[in-house]
């Protein structure tokens, strides 16, 4: 079968690529015209992947590579997502977020109507909630940054594909994820970078409390959801349920990779990108039950053993 894989150079794209090769799949990666070096995630399967050229955010250039491709399946992870770097120019992120989603969508209906999609949305379309609990996934969308009221409406014209012209999808909405490696930009990546160095490690939001979500789960969910009739037209949360907070996080790598530097608590680190404080949701954890329950998936990593995972491989390949 074959696999169109867009964001294959990404961070979960890559893996889930790498993973689709290793069973057996006939993969094809969507990608923009790049320099070799920013092809290095997919390095161990350069000559088993076919990458395609193209733009999310020309419809005649998705057209043409679904065209071309026929897949079965069409996983459409490609996405900008610095949420911080949104705030001041989000034009990018409409462009490449919603409207290369509306072309992956139409396009396939075009193209290859028969054809599967499993859309990556993202935990961020909750936004701001009325309750300190757990979200399902009937809760309200309240997006709190231009990245992702891109992203909400982008997982909405999914849901009315599938209603108004069936079309076969799923949509997953992930939680925070982490296991990259030579990435400092993300929380977990940041404090091991930082911790392993034994630098001063600055904690903008110390009291907001968020699940963490290890790479290989993260892939897993994609390959169920690609696998399982029972997940086409819906939409799942995925998150292993593990909530804590960034100040708790912190701890727990302090632990882990035995650092006794400063640790700077309400303060972003000098020169990132500001992400306005009040607009932040202090509680963002989600219920899985869905798609545990539906299609069988799970976390098989807990918080402690990834968190181990991802320090190693800092230490032996930073």
């Amino acid at each position: 079968m074959s696999v169109l894989v867009t964001g294959c150079t990404g961070f979960i794209g890559s893996n889930l690529a790498t993973k689709l090769v290793e069973n057996g799949y006939s993969v094809y990666g969507l990608v923009r015209h790049v320099a070799r070096k920013e092809l290095e995630p997919l390095d161990s399967i350069l000559d088993k992947i076919r990458l395609i050229e193209g733009d999310l955010s020309t419809y005649h250039s998705v057209s043409s590579a679904i065209g071309n491709v026929q897949p079965q399946f069409v996983l459409h992870l490609g996405a900008l997502s610095p949420v911080r770097l949104s705030f001041e120019n989000p034009f990018p992120y409409i462009s490449t977020n919603f409207e290369g989603t509306v072309n992956i969508i139409h396009s396939m209906l075009e193209k290859a109507p028969k054809a599967k999609l499993i859309f990556a949305s993202t935990a961020e379309v909750y936004g701001w909630q009325n309750k300190r609990e757990p979200i399902k996934e009937i809760a309200a969308l309240n997006p709190a940054s231009p990245y992702a009221v891109c992203k909400e409406a982008a997982d909405q014209y999914v849901q009315m594909a599938m209603r108004i012209y069936d079309f076969k999808a799923t949509v997953l909405r992930p939680i925070n994820s982490y296991g990259r490696r030579g990435e400092k930009g993300f929380f977990v990546e940041y404090l091991v970078s930082k911790m392993l160095k034994n630098e001063t490690c600055y904690i903008g939001a110390p009291k907001s409390i968020r699940d963490y979500m290890f790479v290989d789960d993260h892939v897993n969910a994609y390959l169920l959801a690609m696998k399982s009739e029972k997940a086409t037209g819906e939409v799942f949360n995925v998150s292993p349920s593990n909530p804590v907070t960034n100040e708790k996080l912190a701890s727990i790598l302090s632990e882990i990779i035995g650092f006794n530097g400063k640790i700077v608590f309400g303060s972003y680190p000098p020169g990132y990108p500001s992400r306005p404080i009040a607009q932040d949701p202090d509680y963002l954890v989600l219920d899985s039950t869905k798609i545990r329950e539906t299609i069988g998936w799970k976390p098989t990593v807990s918080l402690d053993e990834g968190l181990r995972k991802t320090t190693e491989s800092w230490k032996t390949n930073p």
